[in-house]
């Protein structure tokens, strides 16, 4: 079984300290619920979103929902989002999950496609690293293999997971994919204005 990931602990401080979660994605989700739907589509066995920063106000929102998840407080989010990755493998890590999605609830925007097809590939190859690519460019979710999980528990707080990342990407990893939405990251205030027109634009070529 593949499980996913949601780090959703951060203080969002350059969007103002409101948690980026809560974010309208549009009519019907927020930032959180839109990726937790995303994974549910997609047919992913189980997803965890980690909290922290304002971790009651995005836990109701995921309850609220009604969209299957699991809630995981992260009482050290304030030591950087290293912190909440950890929590993460560590509440999936049983046996029979193979490997985890690994998403950022400031990049809500990817494909359930995209999710199937990171699936897929890593079915194939069981690469350790499975990421979405689009020329130089690599989007998100990052599906990471259970050979990296205790790598990533032995990882140095301070580089994060980015370096074992790195170290074990692969031509057979890397999934060129059609998906826009996929390489999209919502940091700031401009970047939020912009993602109504993103939306326009992933429904005009759907």
């Amino acid at each position: 079984m593949i499980a996913a990931v949601v780090l959703a602990a951060g203080l969002s401080s350059r969007m103002g300290g409101r948690p980026k979660g809560l974010l309208r994605f549009d009519d019907r989700d927020t930032f959180v619920s839109r990726i937790v739907r995303t994974f549910n589509e997609a047919g992913v066995g189980e997803v965890v979103v980690v909290v922290g920063h304002q971790g009651d106000a995005v836990a109701i929102e995921v309850e609220q929902s009604g969209l299957p998840a699991r809630i995981v407080r992260n009482e050290r989010y304030l030591k950087g989002q290293f912190t909440s990755v950890i929590a993460g493998v560590d509440a999936v890590d049983r046996d029979g999950v193979e490997g985890l999605l690994l998403a950022l609830v400031d990049a809500p925007a990817f494909s359930a496609e995209t999710v199937r097809a990171l699936v897929e590939r890593f079915e194939q190859t069981h690469a350790p690293v499975v990421r979405a690519v689009r020329g130089p460019l690599h989007g998100h979710p990052v599906l990471l293999g259970r050979v990296l999980f205790d790598a990533l528990r032995n990882a140095d707080p301070s580089s994060g997971a980015k370096p074992i990342v790195r170290a074990h990407v692969s031509h057979e990893g890397d999934v060129a994919v059609d998906d826009e939405g996929a390489f999209v990251d919502v940091d700031t205030p401009a970047e939020y204005a912009e993602l109504p027109r993103l939306l326009a634009r992933l429904r005009a070529r759907a």
